[in-house]
């Protein structure tokens, strides 16, 4: 223990030296001396050298040494932000869908804004066997962007993220419940890109896209598929990329569909499963969407919730 001379104050700490009342150098409280640490120095086997000596050290110089150094984070962050399509929406535009745009680094994570208009609900159809909710993806065009393109032509919309190591994520409003359906779209990749990140199907997620939910996306250049769940600011892998030899390769088209029960989610590509997965992160009623990522133009079509 060592004490203040001045102000008698003590301190537990024999590492310190100086007062924190009034910087006086501390002096140990004990009249003992403070107790040494023998120090045993290598030997000498030249006959030349000088002979062994014993070193003493004192705890009173054994003094801590800090380094104080700002924390690092193992992920970088880049992230855009921007909220576009307002005047739409005061102009008539109506409620509907949002509009999505995420970036990807190092790893799976994204954040997301919400930059315009969804589209009004359709009326389900009703056939023989089941209701069938069409998704009218033409109301989801918009006149431009900064993050990505979009457009309604014969019948398919087409839909890319500006740049690579960037997607589009586009979701239903919630009275499009992938909840027990079976959720189906069609897609191709109109010029046969790369890309890492993937396109595909969005399943059981919040209205608000990337905070909860699914996507089940392919890559048709390697004929392989993972499975993601997204939760905010994180892409997380639930399904490993996976080579399947049904997926039409090129920029053919391709059909994804996802059956929900109960807790249980089977994912086909082209009527053939692919996986199932447990269903730990969907949202409860979570709705429907659509995923393009790394700058690939992707035309989408038929997407549709069957009940």
């Amino acid at each position: 223990m060592k004490i203040c001379p001045t102000c008698r104050r003590t301190y537990p700490d024999d590492a310190l030296n100086f007062c924190l009342e009034d910087g006086t150098v501390l002096t140990f409280a004990s009249s003992e001396p403070p107790d040494t640490v023998m120090m045993q120095q290598p030997n000498f086997t030249s006959p030349n050298s000088p002979p062994p000596t014993q070193g003493v050290v004192t705890s009173w110089d054994n003094k801590p040494q800090y380094s104080l150094q700002p924390q690092k984070s193992s992920r970088t962050w880049l992230w855009v932000a921007g909220v576009l399509g307002i005047g739409l929406l005061l102009c008539g535009g109506g409620l509907g869908g949002l509009f999505i745009i995420g970036i990807m680094q190092d790893t799976n994570q994204a954040e997301s804004v919400n930059i315009g208009p969804k589209p009004p609900p359709a009326p389900p159809v009703t056939d023989e066997t089941t209701a069938v909710q069409k998704v009218d993806l033409a109301e989801w065009v918009r006149e431009s962007s900064t993050f990505g393109t979009t457009e309604f032509r014969d019948g398919e919309f087409y839909m890319a993220a500006r740049q690579k190591g960037f997607y589009y994520v586009l979701v239903a409003p919630k009275e499009y419940s992938t909840e027990n359906a079976r959720t189906s779209v069609k897609l191709r990749n109109v010029d046969s890109a790369d890309s890492k990140l993937g396109y595909g199907l969005i399943f059981l997620s919040e209205p608000t896209p990337l905070t909860k939910g699914y996507a089940f996306l392919i890559d048709t250049k390697t004929r392989r598929f993972r499975v993601v769940h997204h939760e905010p600011k994180k892409e997380n892998v639930v399904v490993k990329w996976e080579r399947s030899t049904t997926i039409r390769s090129g920029s053919t088209e391709n059909q994804l569909e996802a059956r929900h029960k109960n807790d249980i989610v089977e994912l086909l590509i082209n009527g053939q499963v692919a996986t199932s997965i447990r269903n730990l992160y969907g949202a409860k009623d979570g709705v429907a969407g659509i995923y393009a990522g790394d700058g690939a133009r992707i035309a989408f079509k038929e997407l549709e919730i069957r009940k």
